[in-house]
């Protein structure tokens, strides 16, 4: 027998959950690496408009043809642009400047609560107790890691110039999902990201402007050029479409857990790829961290709840 294309579907979104936080965890070394080497401003303005002429070949018939959907939902595709792509874009980047890509990726990780909370209140999506169950556990385990395995660190966190635009990505991404899920649109999945990305390089030309008129911004080169290449595909087109597909599949609040493996990956990374040494208590924290997704997303919201419709493909 068959196994139905929802049905099939579900099951890629299932395993997109632990790929999807390595795609975006490379955006953390982005962040590094760019320090001194490309203005956060022009990365983000680079990264999104590489990103938009990689889909406008795939999505650009199909959002010709729904203009006047654009036209009657250009507001929306404004907010998300700025809140998703903008905030969650240059001022990454600019942290970048005073803070370490774990500490990025360990700030991130406060989000799936934050999300599951808003959706549980917001989008009326329904988690059961073993979900809930699984949500705390992956926090625990990110404390273990700001913590560096010491309470008394945790109670003697000071926070950078860095950590703070961090912070504020980190609100808007929360608020970036709620509405991703909360506003329907009449544009397909594809459609509706290049729309998004539109709004969103609106926000960002003026302010590379104004970056480029009053601050010291390096010298173009090669590199620069690499980096906003590998910014616009991997944490870019391919991250952002599979969050919105794992979100039309699973829900905004079991889609933010993914979220939580973030810290870990971008632990791997910049050891690997930075020298940034990681400690014992990251694997504590991932030892607490990896078991908890697979409790938190092993049970799905019953087939009845309002969650469960919220996470439905339309067709079924």
């Amino acid at each position: 027998m068959p196994v139905p294309t929802h049905a099939r579907a579900t099951r890629w979104a299932l395993v997109l959950l632990w790929v999807v936080p390595g795609l975006w965890a490379t955006n953390y070394i982005i962040a590094r690496l760019a320090d001194g080497l490309i203005a956060p401003h022009a990365l983000a303005l680079g990264r999104w408009g590489v990103a938009a002429l990689l889909l406008l070949p795939w999505a650009g018939r199909g959002l010709w043809a729904r203009r006047a959907v654009v036209a009657r939902e250009w507001q929306q595709l404004l907010v998300l642009g700025f809140l998703g792509m903008y905030i969650c874009g240059a001022w990454v980047y600019v942290a970048g400047h005073s803070t370490t890509s774990t500490n990025i990726g360990l700030i991130y990780g406060i989000t799936p609560m934050t999300i599951a909370v808003a959706s549980t209140h917001l989008l009326h999506e329904r988690m059961a107790p073993t979900q809930w169950a699984g949500v705390v556990m992956a926090l625990v385990g990110l404390l273990v890691v700001i913590a560096k395995g010491d309470l008394q660190n945790l109670l003697a966190v000071r926070l950078s110039a860095g950590d703070l635009w961090i912070l504020a990505a980190a609100a808007s991404w929360t608020a970036y999902s709620i509405l991703l899920q909360r506003w329907k649109s009449g544009l397909g999945p594809g459609e509706r990201l290049v729309a998004i990305i539109i709004g969103a390089l609106v926000v960002l030309l003026p302010a590379t402007l104004v970056e480029a008129a009053f601050t010291t911004t390096p010298v173009w080169t090669t590199r620069a050029t690499g980096l906003v290449l590998l910014a616009a595909a991997v944490p870019g087109v391919l991250s952002y479409g599979a969050y919105a597909f794992l979100q039309h599949r699973l829900g905004a609040s079991r889609t933010a857990l993914m979220l939580y493996l973030t810290p870990v990956y971008g632990a791997l990374l910049a050891w690997l790829l930075l020298g940034e040494v990681p400690g014992w208590y990251h694997l504590a924290g991932a030892a607490l961290i990896l078991p908890s997704i697979w409790l938190a997303t092993r049970q799905p919201a019953q087939p009845n709840s309002p969650g469960a419709r919220a996470g439905s493909s339309p067709s079924e």
